[in-house]
C-alpha cells in the first residue's frame, strides 16, 4: 500500500516554521516518508518526526529517505511481523483510538 495525500491545509510561512510530523507508531516508514516529502515539496525546512513507538524498519526507511530529519520516539520495539505490525507494539493505534478493536 502506498500513502495518498487526500487532504492538506498548510499555514502560510511553512518554510519558516518548526514542523512536527506526529504519528502514534512508526512501522514501515511509508506514511512518514510520504508526509515529510510532501512538506519538503511545500517548502518546509525545519522538520522533526515524532512517534510513540517505532520499529527498526521504519527508522531505517526514514533515515534513508530523509537523513536530515531527526526522529524522536519513546520506544524502539523489536521488529515488524508479516502484516507489518510492530512487535510487541500496541496493536492498531487507530482501532484503539476510535474504539473499533
Amino acid at each position: 500500500h502506498e500513502p495518498v495525500n487526500y487532504y492538506h491545509n498548510l499555514p502560510n510561512g511553512i518554510e519558516d516554521a518548526f514542523t512536527l510530523v506526529v504519528d502514534p507508531m512508526l512501522a514501515t516508514g511509508g506514511s512518514g516518508s510520504h508526509a515529510i516529502k510532501f512538506l519538503k515539496e511545500s517548502g518546509a525546512k525545519n522538520i522533526r518526526f515524532v512517534a510513540l513507538i517505532a520499529a527498526p524498519e521504519g527508522i531505517e526507511r526514514l533515515q534513508t529517505d530523509h537523513p536530515d530529519v531527526p526522529i524522536i520516539t519513546a520506544s524502539i520495539d523489536e521488529k515488524l511481523n508479516d502484516q507489518a505490525y510492530i512487535i510487541p507494539g500496541l496493536g492498531d493505534a487507530g482501532d484503539r483510538y476510535f474504539g473499533t478493536t
